[in-house]
């Protein structure tokens, strides 16, 4: 096994001087470079052979003990040295002061065919920043993170990739629901694969601590190695490159939540140590896919009462994060402008894309223009009927696409039958509420049939936009429960049918389903906790 190992971050950035694991707040360093914990019996579970092509493994390194041992934990890659990041964050909306990976080591970078890519594992140990916990992970959340990885990926949300699951061999404890009874869970390590892993709260550390010159050194580098077209652009102008990078970082993560809205992806814990400047979605803890169609859900038990980071509310949970990105970038401006124009630009824009992306939904054929006050308001007014009984959004807008723009809404109930089986329960659908939704479907075939677009390529182009599979909480929990068995199939199988979310798939068929009313309150398949 050979990788193209060439790192950057922990050679061009300042390192902390210690080098136990030992608890402690790190100053005036953005790392510390530690040693993986060499796991009992280390075992592949599960690898992704598209990620490791695309750094330079052949499909044959999979199956090999070097494989198995440098991505367990075991063995570190002749010539690095692994190291875990330092940096703070807003949790909750509260400060929190320094957090870092405490659960995270970053293994090396490698590069491969023009492409620079970090290799991080996930679970392998304790770090000066694992403060009171083991640095260890279980196979419940890894499974999870390494499927939701791949999955995000082919959904076309932007997302760290996951090469590959393994277990430890070792039994960890966890406490799963917070409730004072932890039990034995069995060990494991996923390795995520990234451009870099530098958050917002890299950021914030520094400009928290008032360590300007570490903090100008972090965004130098961030800016030379991420954004390089920004260095181009400034080079007489340092500064003016400071403000040019928050707007870039203010775009792309615009993008990723435009794309969490469309699928329906709940990330449940939008801290801003969990916020990627490359605009990915990182670090998958109690996440989940909307099963009813509830903008005031959100997975994570831990927010159960206050619903900050609820299926509604991640938009402006991430202005909000943005702007304390702001905040620590100021120091190196001086000049609050910049700042503010780029968060007024991500909310002008955010309600134009949302807009654009909500009329691709539902087959409007402006979508990538300014969508018009007719359209808005039909918009606005199917969230409505969405919530007047629980309807599966996944299903709900696979199944409009096929509707027919000559539909007949006139009288009875026979115009539901397109996306009935979207409806937890059809028979809880009162004379009152088919009445809004026959006014809203006659308003939607208005709308379509003012387009000369045949019903074939409208049903074809929201087919593209709205995904016929996700990786439902219980759905997972399945593979988990099979996992912990020692039958890693259904993990396999999963993998494959996410691969291609948009896809009929008709021997798969089983996994387009509702929520199964078993799983409806089962740990793992409806709220999480943030254990793992």
């Amino acid at each position: 096994m050979r990788l193209n190992i060439h790192d950057r971050f922990n050679q061009e950035l300042p390192a902390d001087p210690v080098l136990t694991p030992s608890r402690r707040q790190v100053t005036e360093a953005a790392f510390s470079f530690v040693t993986p914990r060499v796991p009992s019996a280390p075992r592949l579970r599960h690898a992704v052979t598209e990620v490791a092509e695309m750094l330079g493994l052949a499909p044959t390194d999979l199956n090999g003990d070097t494989f198995r041992r440098v991505f367990s934990g075991g063995e570190v890659i002749a010539g690095t040295r692994p190291y875990a990041m330092c940096y703070g964050g807003h949790q909750f909306g509260n400060w929190a002061g320094q957090l870092g990976d405490g659960r995270a080591i970053n293994l090396a970078e490698v590069e491969h065919r023009g492409q620079h890519w970090t290799l991080q594992l996930k679970g392998a140990g304790e770090t000066p920043y694992s403060r009171t916990a083991d640095g260890l992970a279980v196979l419940r959340s890894s499974v999870r993170e390494h499927l939701c990885s791949e999955a995000m990926h082919h959904l076309g949300v932007p997302t760290t990739r996951s090469l590959c699951l393994l277990t430890t061999g070792d039994q960890v404890l966890r406490d799963v629901m917070y409730d004072g009874n932890p039990e034995m869970e069995t060990g494991a390590v996923v390795c995520r694969v990234a451009a870099s892993f530098i958050r917002f709260g890299s950021f914030e550390i520094l400009a928290a601590r008032n360590d300007l010159a570490t903090l100008r050194q972090l965004a130098d580098y961030t800016i030379r190695h991420h954004y390089p077209e920004i260095q181009a652009e400034n080079q007489a102008d340092t500064k003016a490159s400071y403000g040019h990078f928050f707007h870039a970082v203010c775009q792309r993560t615009l993008t990723m939540i435009v794309h969490w809205q469309r699928v329906g992806f709940v990330h449940g814990v939008m801290n801003t140590d969990n916020m990627s400047i490359h605009g990915d979605t990182i670090d998958y803890g109690p996440y989940g896919w909307l099963e009813g169609f509830d903008p005031d859900w959100t997975p994570n038990t831990t927010d159960r009462s206050h619903r900050r980071y609820q299926f509604g509310n991640q938009p402006k949970i991430a202005l909000w994060n943005l702007l304390q990105l702001a905040n620590a970038l100021y120091p190196l401006v001086g000049d609050a402008a910049p700042f503010q124009a780029a968060l007024q630009e991500y909310q002008d824009d955010f309600s134009r894309e949302y807009t654009n992306m909500q009329a691709s939904k539902i087959g409007l054929t402006h979508a990538n223009q300014a969508a018009n006050e007719a359209d808005e308001e039909l918009i606005s007014q199917l969230d409505t009927v969405l919530q007047l009984t629980e309807t599966d959004m996944t299903i709900f807008f696979r199944l409009l696409a096929d509707v027919r723009k000559s539909s007949n809404v006139s009288a009875g109930r026979d115009f539901l039958a397109p996306v009935i089986d979207a409806f937890y329960d059809p028979e809880s659908l009162t004379d009152e509420m088919i009445e809004q939704w026959r006014a809203w479907f006659s308003l939607y075939l208005q709308r379509l049939n003012q387009s000369e677009e045949s019903d074939a390529m409208r049903r074809e182009r929201m087919n593209r936009v709205n995904p016929k599979y996700v990786l439902r909480n219980y759905i997972a929990q399945l593979a988990i429960d099979a996992a912990d068995q020692g039958d890693d199939s259904l993990i396999a199988e999963l993998y494959e049918l996410l691969r291609d979310p948009y896809a009929e798939q008709p021997e798969r068929q089983k996994w387009f389903a509702k929520r199964p009313e078993w799983a409806r309150h089962k740990v793992g398949c409806s709220m999480l906790s943030c254990s793992s």
